[in-house]
């Protein structure tokens, strides 16, 4: 059995939907998947979701003995990461530590674990010179592993808005509202985030969405959207943007690393401050013409962003490790 300590899956905040999308091909490959919820949500009982049984944390524990009980291997991620490696540590399995971001913390929490998991290359090159540069003690193996999108999940036909996900500062929530005010000819689409402090006003031109679950985003975003918006000031990849690619979305992004790595060739890349360029971008993408090109790119690197290959990887390491 591997089991997770971490957050509902049932969401569309990136790291918890990447995580549910590789306990869901364990399950698929038959292994018992349990997931220990970290937050508190309003649930009471359990619940599976595709296959991965949900312990809500009422009936989840953090204590190292409940945690490793019955478990051939510990999987965690972000805030329950320490729990976990402590866990495994005191039941003598091993750990594995998906690893989402950059942070100094992030790299601190994954030394020593069994495999360590990373969403992007530059991630992993970065995870190394820090490693080195610290002279720490490095995760016994490494495995990246981009945030999986099966395109059939999200596949849709494009609507007619400029989208934004996540109307916080980080994801360019104060520059959707200016960019919005500058054409007010074009319609926009905010969709509330899960996570950090949501900037929201009232524009005529803009209908603003509360936070749609992972599995609503299909029909309830991206089948209302013609381009979508990537305005980070960070991120270490980018997974709404792959999502929206398997419609054919184009996507005008900040270039940060992971967004650079996860778009390629068919990013559309302007820095978020500069508005003159992400608007000139907007208005040459809303022509029937650049768009069909755009589309194109994007499609073709959606098929290249298959995860077919890297889930199968995923499995055998997890395999491997759990012996």
């Amino acid at each position: 059995m591997a089991r997770l300590h971490g957050y509902p899956p049932d969401h569309n905040a990136g790291a918890e939907w990447m995580t549910h999308s590789m306990l869901r091909a364990l399950v698929e490959r038959g292994h018992d998947v349990r997931v220990h919820l970290f937050r508190r949500a309003p649930l009471a009982d359990r619940y599976a979701l595709q296959g991965v049984e949900v312990w809500p944390s009422p009936l989840a524990s953090r204590t190292p003995a409940a945690l490793a009980a019955g478990a051939d291997v510990l999987v965690s991620h972000l805030e329950g990461v320490p729990y976990v490696t402590d866990a495994a540590a005191r039941a003598n399995i091993p750990s594995v530590s998906i690893c989402h971001n950059t942070y100094d913390q992030t790299f601190i929490e994954a030394a020593g674990a069994d495999l360590a998991v990373y969403n992007s290359q530059w991630m992993l090159e970065t995870a190394e010179k820090w490693y080195a540069d610290v002279d720490g003690v490095a995760p016994r193996r490494s495995l990246v592993v981009r945030p999986p999108v099966i395109a059939e999940d999200y596949r849709t036909t494009p609507g007619d808005r400029v989208t934004l996900v996540n109307l916080n500062d980080n994801k360019g929530g104060h520059q959707f509202w200016e960019l919005a005010e500058r054409m007010p000819d074009v319609d926009f689409l905010g969709v509330e985030g899960s996570y950090g402090d949501q900037i929201v006003h009232r524009l005529p031109n803009v209908e603003v969405l509360p936070h749609i679950p992972g599995s609503g985003m299909r029909s309830e975003v991206y089948g209302r959207t013609r381009i979508l918006l990537a305005l980070s000031e960070y991120e270490s990849w980018g997974r709404v943007t792959a999502e929206a690619a398997a419609s054919g979305i184009p996507t005008i992004a900040h270039p940060t690393p992971g967004l650079s790595e996860c778009l390629g060739p068919a990013g559309v890349f302007a820095d978020r401050d500069n508005l003159d360029a992400i608007e000139a971008h907007i208005r040459r993408l809303l022509k029937p013409r650049a768009w069909t090109a755009a589309s194109r790119r994007t499609l073709a690197r959606s098929a290249e962003l298959d995860p077919t290959a890297e889930l199968d990887s995923w499995c055998r390491a997890v395999e491997e490790v759990a012996g």
